[in-house]
């Protein structure tokens, strides 16, 4: 049987804790900030977790993260 292959673009957008959770970056923060708040540029600042419904789906673009 071959290898699985890990999805190289979901590498560049997704890392995992040591806790095996994944973190994201917020979207809406690249451009168009001059129309949003302060509030809201501050809250899209760092990084954010995957939602626990959308772990099926990582295991299947890391397959060998488990």
């Amino acid at each position: 049987m071959p290898k699985m292959k890990t999805n190289k673009a979901a590498t560049k957008r997704f890392r995992q804790t040591k806790s095996g959770l994944y973190t994201r970056n917020h979207a809406y923060s690249r451009k168009l900030k001059r129309h949003k708040s302060a509030k809201q540029r501050r809250n899209l600042r760092g990084i954010a977790l995957v939602d626990q419904a959308d772990m099926g789906a990582m295991a299947q673009l890391f397959p060998y993260n488990r």
